[in-house]
């Protein structure tokens, strides 16, 4: 489910900076808040009115190699902002985000956020305008504002009871959608239900026919006439010597 103004929330919130608007680039890209068994999970491509492209995603089972991963997202970013042959002052700021249910350095904070400096002037900045935050739910330092906090506590805490008392106003909107993707998703499961059974039920049908049928034909042969093989099988005697003519017709 698409959600620009819920997408342009979350970022606002995590990088603590007002953002006009947020566009997809492209029919591909996505802007997706969906519920899962366990919560919800947010998958963002977006760029804002500035051209900065921001690349969301979940990461709720532990990666090892979540850096690298970051690393890959980043080229394939930079891949999709220009081509070959164009300057590279054609590339713009870009931010990749992981929100994470797990701590993923180990370092007790909510936010862990990377930009290329200077190792021998660590005040000196490459100038890249790359970033890559980590997100981290079960952080305990006292290191982001309340709100993004609420709304990390909320990933790990995705119930009606949580967002009802949360003092963030971005939880109660994403809540909402949350709500209406897993009352969409509930009746996406009710239909397949009912997709199977009908399934089921003409599978039966197929099963019941052909023991139907063997039981007319095994009767035929064995000399039985079709008025007998009705009154014994309780069938209509017209279904009899169709059966009948269709198994006379494969021989």
């Amino acid at each position: 489910m698409s959600d620009p103004e819920v997408c342009r929330g979350v970022l606002e919130q995590i990088l603590g900076i007002p953002i006009e608007r947020v566009v997809s680039p492209e029919a591909q890209r996505t802007i997706d808040l969906l519920y899962e068994g366990k919560g919800i999970r947010l998958d963002v491509y977006v760029s804002d009115g500035e051209g900065t492209v921001y690349n969301v995603e979940m990461q709720r089972g532990r990666r090892r190699d979540l850096p690298k991963r970051a690393r890959y997202y980043q080229g394939n970013v930079d891949l999709d902002l220009i081509s070959a042959g164009e300057p590279y002052s054609a590339l713009k700021r870009t931010y990749v985000i992981f929100i994470c249910t797990f701590d993923p350095f180990q370092d007790g904070r909510h936010l862990y956020t990377f930009e290329n400096i200077c190792r021998q002037n660590p005040s000196l900045p490459l100038g890249d305008e790359t970033a890559k935050l980590f997100l981290n739910t079960r952080g305990t330092a006292e290191d982001v504002e309340p709100d993004l906090r609420e709304f990390l506590e909320y990933v790990e805490n995705t119930t009606d009871a949580f967002a009802q008392e949360a003092a963030n106003p971005l939880i109660a909107k994403i809540h909402e959608r949350v709500r209406k993707v897993k009352q969409s998703k509930e009746m996406e499961v009710e239909y397949m239900t009912l997709m199977q059974r009908d399934r089921e039920n003409i599978e039966i049908g197929i099963e019941k026919g052909t023991e139907r049928t063997n039981k007319i034909i095994r009767l035929y042969v064995d000399g039985l006439g079709t008025d007998e093989i009705a009154a014994r099988l309780n069938l209509d005697a017209h279904i009899v010597e169709k059966t009948i003519q269709g198994f006379m017709g494969e021989g």
